[in-house]
């Protein structure tokens, strides 16, 4: 045997029946290969661009002097030496905690009823709960402002001053509440119906069972609720600056220190501050997480309820209420921007929508937050997913994952008004080579999809884990390029996830106030912020007005969304239908 060098690898490969050649794909592969991890660098510049950025330049501003120098701890020790920081920081603390106490039972109680009692009208009942996701976290203000202020309806019951801790508890239930809400209704809604069997048949009161059975398999859920309530309500901007007064909290002193003084390393200092609570509940809440058990098995039943009339009643009486609660906050907004001037003249006119004669930014401030949220829920959702995508279902450099991983989760702790901060530190620096974009629309953008890229990102990864990867395997023994397989398969069986992911980022980009609230410049103000700059001019009908059409165009987004996308679902889904069908 003359000839003993190895076999090059492109050689053809004998078939099992020895009939014909098969070649090995390896020159397919390593173009596959190449493509997928040059788009998985380009996603790692973005989101270092973005996100990691703005952080890390945030936290070194914070820990430098004016000059340039290090130094140290001296910031935050001045910072605390401050006779009027200590008070904040507690009132800021108090407030969450109280809020936290008093949203997640009330959640709880609306989930409760939703998932484990027969009363009518689910859907409309949870569409309530849900409904101020849709409104901007300064509408509840506002509202409050006229249910409870000097001329309000029920001034009596606030001694006719809504400004102050109670204004912000109020407030940031009302915020808060459907987010606490989303948590737990996933917690409630499974559960082994053989521990509530085993528990009727023993004699065990409703009240024991729930405290035995329901609210041990639910701690995690409510956990999770609680520190998200928490964070979302200490950083916070919106609803402190409409009805917060004298009562000073963190998120307002850092708007305070970099727009009206221009402090940028007190404000950098505070928005580190706010960071910590973030990332503790965060880490705290992963931890016990991690813990958690699975509450179906195999031989688990499904626990589904049975009528009962004094249980149903009850929760329905508890529903109704919570719901009317949040459906008179919503019109009492929309009310005040319908008539001139409430309470004295309630005739109605739409004087308080024209926009271009009031502070604030004018229509202009509407259109640019659609061109936000397009953008955004565009470039999002195909960033988003494809970035999902390559993590998943292709392979790469090791390094890649990990760190990939970590910028994704990475939002998911960090509190808009700290990225928001970071973001006008890192892109206004004259030596940052991208300090053009600072103040253009494609910042905002950009900006937008980092503050959000958490939440969006498991949806992606949650609906590609349930595709079976033998679709890539198979691609690459047929070599068809992964990116064909990923339009022309992967894209249609997740369309579902991409259209909520869509959804997500329209309704989140229209509603933001504390990410953009340093980013934009006179000609992209956008709609959120316009109501801010309405309010702090007194034109608090305008300001409703504008609350409103950001309710009203989420609304509208979203129920658009929701039509088209069951077309385009069951024509990009045929195949699931049978051929008799």
């Amino acid at each position: 045997m003359s000839n003993s060098t190895a076999m090059p690898s492109a050689a053809p490969v004998m078939s099992d029946s020895g009939a014909r050649p098969l070649q090995r794909p390896a020159q397919h592969i390593d173009r596959s290969q190449l493509l997928t991890t040059g788009l998985k660098w380009l996603l790692l510049a973005a989101l270092l661009l973005g996100l990691a950025g703005p952080l890390a330049f945030i936290l070194t501003q914070a820990v430098l002097t004016p000059e340039g120098s290090w130094a140290g701890l001296q910031p935050f020790a001045t910072l605390f030496s401050n006779i009027n920081f200590l008070p904040m920081l507690g009132r800021s603390l108090w407030v969450s905690l109280v809020t936290a106490l008093v949203t997640v039972p009330l959640a709880y109680a609306f989930a409760y009823a939703l998932q484990r009692t027969c009363i009518p009208f689910k859907p409309v009942w949870r569409g309530i709960g849900l409904l101020p996701l849709l409104a901007p976290s300064l509408l509840p203000g506002i509202a409050l402002i006229y249910l409870f202020g000097n001329q309000g309806l029920f001034k009596e019951m606030m001694g006719g001053s809504i400004y102050g801790f109670w204004g912000i508890l109020l407030g940031e239930v009302f915020y808060t509440f459907p987010h606490a809400l989303m948590i737990l209704l996933s917690a409630l809604s499974q559960a082994d119906g053989r521990l509530y069997d085993a528990a009727a048949a023993m004699g065990s009161s409703r009240w024991r069972t729930f405290k035995s059975v329901t609210l041990p398999a639910t701690r995690y859920g409510i956990f999770g609720a609680f520190c998200l309530v928490f964070t979302l309500t200490i950083t916070d901007f919106g609803v402190p600056k409409i009805v917060g007064g004298a009562y000073s909290v963190l998120a307002v002193e850092a708007y305070k220190a970099v727009v009206g003084q221009q402090q940028f390393g007190r404000g950098a200092l505070i928005g580190l501050l706010l960071l910590v609570p973030a990332v503790l509940t965060f880490a705290v809440d992963a931890w016990l997480q991690r813990r958690q058990r699975a509450q179906m098995s195999s031989r688990s039943e499904p626990y589904v309820p049975r009528p009962d009339w004094r249980r149903d009643g009850a929760n329905l009486a508890a529903v109704t209420l919570l719901a009317a609660a949040i459906l008179i906050v919503i019109a009492v907004a929309i009310g005040a921007s319908l008539v001139k001037l409430w309470p004295y003249n309630l005739q109605l006119t739409l004087r308080h929508y024209d926009f271009d004669n009031m502070d604030g930014g004018g229509w202009l401030a509407y259109w640019n937050s659609l061109k936000l949220a397009c953008g955004t829920s565009v470039i999002g959702t195909l960033v988003i997913f494809t970035g999902a995508w390559l993590m998943e279902k292709t392979r790469g450099p090791a390094v890649l994952g990990p760190v990939l991983r970590f910028l994704c989760f990475l939002p998911m702790a960090v509190p808009g008004l700290v990225l928001g901060l970071g973001s006008l530190l890192f892109f206004n620096h004259p030596a940052n080579p991208f300090n053009f974009l600072y103040g253009t629309m494609a910042l905002l953008v950009l900006c937008s999809v980092a503050h959000f890229y958490t939440t969006a990102h498991l949806t992606a990864v949650t609906a590609l884990k349930q595709l079976d990867p033998e679709f890539e395997a198979a691609s690459l023994s047929l070599k068809v390029p992964l990116l064909k397989t990923f339009v022309r398969v992967t894209v249609p069986l997740c369309l579902p996830a991409l259209l909520e992911i869509f959804r997500y980022l329209f309704v989140s980009s229209m509603t933001t106030v504390s990410a953009v609230i340093f980013l934009y410049r006179p000609d992209t103000v956008l709609a959120s912020v316009a109501v801010l700059n309405m309010d702090d001019a007194g034109d608090v009908g305008p300001a409703a007005a504008m609350s409103t059409l950001i309710l009203l165009t989420s609304a509208a987004a979203s129920l658009l969304m929701h039509a088209a996308g069951s077309r385009w679902i069951s024509r990009a889904q045929a195949w699931r239908r049978g051929r008799g069908h």
